[in-house]
């Protein structure tokens, strides 16, 4: 399943909202490094280019991939990539990084199908659900959760419905939730009877305007490290603040945008996975240390990438705060940043087969928890601090 987000906009009216289908033509030449390899030592054991699809346009939430740049990255705006030395703890490590642009950049197919269609593609953002869903044709292994909980929510207007506080709350009020037709998340929310067929609406096409247009009578689901801000601050027709409530609060407890290579590359890469994971991870606590650098390189990419996602320096800094204030991105039960629990992601694939073999995608037949993530490279030394 593809995951899907809202076109994010200018503070402009509703009315004038149109999507951009353009793009730069300025082509940029590979990198090289010619500084000194430091601590940790990547040439060995991984590709001289570690190439990385992601799921979306560039986004705080993926804040950790841009933190592995060095300075001054060759910007492809035309093929939507960035490229440069990857970089761990301000030093080299002796190969390079390319990470490319999802979502409208591979005209929203799948991170799955990228993978398998591109082998020269080590790793992607894949979903925990997209993974059990695609795990017939295209089996993924997810070796690290830079988010534990996903941002994953269902908004609506608190003046229209003051007492709700979760979506069986907004449900029972009436709402009719807007969403991406097709969303797994609410095939599991219908199939458990959290959402009536009847008051589920897949019309949603990522802008505001259907949402503006109710005047508060119907709820939309987004992320809860974007639209709130976005509403309140950005869509002028709106200028107001949304109340929500996690997808994963209502036992979906999807992890979201997990690093992922495919299954059967596995063993072959395992020896790069054991050295860069933990550089992954790193990178993670070092980017929400200090984002300002990396969220300025991601407004810069977003603007050249030109593809209508329109995101702002206001809304990336409201990202990593809330990020870090739900928990978004965490340690999880322990003090380790990125590793699974395994328990979850089982619950997780008892929840959603029956809904998938519904839809005609039933899961491979056998499949564990063991069989879509693993946590044999992550350095459990690594979290992010605790107060």
């Amino acid at each position: 399943m593809r995951h899907a987000r809202l076109l994010a906009l200018a503070p402009v009216t509703v009315a004038a909202i149109a999507l951009s289908g353009c793009s730069s033509s300025g082509t940029a030449s590979q990198p090289s490094a010619t500084a000194a390899v430091g601590a940790v030592d990547l040439s060995g054991v991984c590709p001289s280019t570690v190439i990385v699809q992601t799921d979306w346009n560039p986004e705080a939430e993926h804040g950790h991939l841009y933190q592995l740049l060095g300075p001054n990255p060759a910007i492809d705006a035309s093929k939507k990539a960035v490229s440069g030395p990857l970089y761990s703890g301000g030093e080299f490590t002796g190969v390079d990084i390319e990470i490319r642009a999802g979502g409208p950049a591979i005209g929203f197919q799948s991170v799955s199908s990228q993978l398998y269609t591109d082998p020269d593609i080590m790793l992607g953002y894949v979903s925990t659900d997209e993974s059990i869903q695609q795990s017939t044709e295209m089996p993924t292994v997810a070796v690290f959760a830079p988010l534990d909980i996903s941002p994953q929510m269902i908004m609506w207007d608190p003046e229209s419905y003051p007492g709700a506080e979760t979506i069986a709350d907004i449900v029972a009020d009436g709402a009719t939730i807007r969403y991406f037709e097709g969303s797994a998340y609410m095939e599991y929310l219908k199939a458990a009877g959290i959402v009536p067929e009847n008051q589920a609406d897949g019309s949603y096409d990522g802008t505001p305007a259907s949402f503006v247009a109710a005047q508060g009578a119907s709820a939309q689901q987004g992320f809860a490290s974007a639209e709130p801000y976005i509403y309140e601050h950005e869509i002028a027709d709106w200028m107001k603040p949304v109340a929500y409530s996690l997808v994963n609060d209502s036992g979906y407890t999807n992890y979201m945008q997990t690093v992922s290579v495919r299954a059967d590359a596995l063993e072959e890469d395992s020896a790069c996975l054991s050295a860069l994971v933990p550089v992954l991870q790193q990178a993670s606590v070092d980017y929400y240390a200090d984002p300002d650098a990396t969220n300025a390189l991601i407004i810069d990419l977003v603007e050249q990438y030109d593809t209508g996602w329109v995101y702002s320096h206001d809304v990336a800094d409201y990202s990593v705060a809330t990020q870090l204030e739900l928990g978004l991105a965490g340690n999880g039960d322990d003090e380790t940043l990125g590793d699974f629990d395994l328990d979850r992601v089982n619950d997780l694939l008892e929840k959603v087969t029956p809904v998938f073999a519904t839809l005609g995608t039933a899961p491979a037949d056998g499949l564990t928890a063991d069989d879509l993530v693993t946590n044999e490279f992550i350095d459990p030394s690594i979290g992010l601090p605790v107060d």
